[in-house]
């Protein structure tokens, strides 16, 4: 029970960056492509929190040195392909249903949540397998 709380308050760090990050990156561009590259950039920071987090406090994981840790953070990396798929799906599908930027990112708060339900078990299995 303890994990799971942890968990999803990492989860919650986790989509605050990323939001934060979408939010400040239209603040300051506004050109063609502006939220898909809010978007982008709002992934990475996202994906680099939770990443620092997971592997530290949720799994225990400890790299032997810089190849190991980027070997591994590549494997997170890959597993969160399909999360982010419906991540992106949900908070696109609302930015097209609604059209504002609220609603855009009550989308992304709920594919991410979504995703990082199914995230979990994926990188519990194929990730960090012998470090949970």
């Amino acid at each position: 029970m303890q994990l799971a709380l942890l968990y999803t308050f990492f989860a919650a760090i986790a989509t605050l960056a990323n939001i934060g990050a979408q939010d400040l990156t239209t603040r300051a561009y506004s050109g063609p492509w502006h939220i898909l590259l809010s978007v982008i950039i709002g992934t990475g920071v996202g994906l680099v929190v939770k990443y620092v987090l997971d592997k530290k406090w949720i799994f225990r994981f400890k790299a032997e040195n810089a190849r190991h840790d980027a070997t591994m953070f590549t494997l997170y990396v890959t597993m969160g392909l399909v999360t982010t798929a419906i991540f992106w799906g949900v908070e696109f599908g609302f930015d097209y249903l609604f059209k504002t930027t609220e609603a855009r990112y009550v989308g992304a708060c709920i594919g991410l949540a979504i995703g990082y339900v199914i995230k979990y078990r994926l990188d519990k299995r194929f990730v960090f397998r012998s470090f949970s």
